[in-house]
């Protein structure tokens, strides 16, 4: 009996906390399985795709910068991926590549366990940054019923081009602390803040303190952008539990258990 492999793929690689979650879910349930970190270079993504199955990988999850462009190597998309425009946990079937977008579920589960609170009618919300979880986050909010989402981001034709498409409202850089007056959620999906990544650069004068803050990253746990918005008062929400989340649909997929995603393993990740 062949024992099943999985892996994610980024680059970088060395921060992410994904073969800790994983690992501990095989342990914990005894499921024999490995999941291991990958850095792929973006021009090596579709030989190392071909490749993986090959080599005995059940599937895989794709990080920054791979998320757009595993969607186009796919075979099968999700109706998830093809809303999104993007996917984060790719699975091999004999039929090819099935990819899958698990980061809006991941993002809500997180945001409602540590936001309980939080009522998605209550205002606008604004995402800082257009990458690929902005769009899955975009899509959560507007299916969860944000009543408008403002996005803005260092390049200003990429928050446009969202903007457009998913009829959002875009704000130019320069006046990205604009997007804050009067939300009820802000959330940060750039890599600003992340430890070995520019500094958090936008003002958060108009973040009212009422308004719930949360951070995709969690490298720190606590990122400038939340002490920050933890100093105004604001209820703040670490970008960790949208990484448990966000796993459990592919691990069920890969090796064939339902995970929970319980303090035991927000702990073990951590350490």
């Amino acid at each position: 009996m062949k024992i099943p492999l999985a892996g994610v793929i980024g680059a970088p690689i060395g921060h992410s906390r994904s073969p800790a979650l994983h690992g501990y879910w095989l342990r914990h349930y005894g499921i024999r399985g490995h999941y291991i970190p990958m850095e792929v270079a973006p021009g090596d993504l579709a030989q190392v795709l071909a490749a993986l199955p090959k080599a005995g990988f059940v599937g895989c999850n794709i990080t920054i910068p791979h998320k757009e462009a595993a969607l186009a190597l796919a075979d099968q998309v999700s109706d998830d991926v093809r809303r999104i425009g993007a996917a984060n946990t790719l699975s091999f079937t004999a039929d090819g590549i099935h990819a899958d977008n698990t980061d809006g579920y991941g993002f809500i589960a997180n945001l409602r366990s540590g936001a309980p609170d939080w009522d998605p009618a209550a205002g606008p919300a604004a995402v800082i940054g257009a990458g690929g979880a902005a769009r899955a986050i975009v899509v959560a909010l507007r299916d969860a019923g944000c009543p408008e989402i403002r996005i803005t981001n260092r390049t200003d034709a990429r928050a446009a081009a969202l903007a457009e498409e998913f009829g959002l409202r875009a704000l130019p850089w320069g006046q990205r602390g604009d997007s804050l007056d009067g939300v009820a959620l802000a959330v940060n999906t750039s890599s600003m803040g992340m430890a070995g990544k520019d500094a958090f650069d936008v003002p958060l004068d108009a973040l009212p303190p009422e308004a719930v803050a949360t951070d995709i990253v969690y490298t720190p746990l606590i990122t400038p952008f939340l002490a920050a918005a933890q100093a105004r008062g604001c209820p703040i929400v670490d970008g960790l539990g949208m990484l448990l989340h966000q796993a459990a649909p592919g691990f069920r997929r890969w090796f064939g258990h339902r995970p929970e995603v319980t303090p035991a393993l927000r702990n073990a990740v951590l350490a």
